[in-house]
């Protein structure tokens, strides 16, 4: 069996486990508590960071890259396109969920809202907040505009783009951060996701102490 060294509120970890999920892999999830850099976990992983996938004895990280592994590794369901192009927008759209969606709102209301409780770093920063509420709105209208022209993020069929930005999403959902009601199109896009199988298990994520909002796992919403 594989095994997941993870957080549940990763958005980095999710996408792994969307991705596994997806491909019907069976695999041990391992809760990782990474701030605190235990010898044992530096091995794993020098970086210091989730997820790792302990794949046929090997330690593998950085989720972009596990995701694509998986991919060529298992490649049914396909969740990279078969042309150069197509790779190439489901790679942009996985770096800007990653690095600018990430930096810009998962950092500042996340981060801020729970990782810090977790790690016990002190109390939320309002000034970050502020600004991940702000520039969330932003990220939001891209998103509603590339659904008006393509069935996906990235084009007709779903991807790891797909996954990578409900990764995001689905963790500040947990927390309440997300404006639906802004964006129709991607509240569409989401519950077709959220519907999905490989879906069901992110849904059943508890964080002790802070419970999600009761239409959280609900299909319908």
């Amino acid at each position: 069996m594989l095994s997941l060294f993870h957080v549940p509120l990763s958005p980095f970890c999710r996408k792994v486990r969307l991705t596994l999920a997806e491909k019907r892999l069976e695999v041990k999830l391992i809760e990782e508590r990474y701030w605190e850099a235990g010898t044992d976990f530096l091995r794993r992983n020098p970086a210091g960071k989730v997820p790792i996938l302990r794949y046929d004895g090997r330690m593998l990280a950085e989720s972009q890259a596990i995701c694509e592994f998986l991919d060529d590794v298992h490649p049914e369901p396909s969740l990279m396109p078969n042309d150069p192009a197509g790779r190439y927008e489901v790679r942009r759209l996985c770096a800007w969920f990653d690095d600018t969606f990430h930096t810009e709102v998962t950092a500042n209301l996340l981060y801020e809202r729970v990782n810090k409780k977790l790690m016990g770093r002190g109390y939320p920063d309002s000034q970050k907040i502020k600004t991940g509420s702000t520039r969330i709105k932003y990220h939001l209208d891209y998103m509603s505009w590339l659904l008006e022209h393509r069935r996906w993020l990235a084009g007709n069929a779903m991807t790891l783009a797909d996954f990578a930005a409900a990764a995001h999403l689905s963790c500040l959902d947990y927390i309440n951060d997300v404006d639906w009601e802004r964006a129709p199109l991607v509240k569409d896009w989401y519950a077709t996701i959220k519907s999905r199988p490989a879906f069901r298990p992110l849904l059943a994520d508890q964080v002790p102490g802070m419970p999600p909002p009761r239409r959280y796992a609900d299909l319908d919403f």
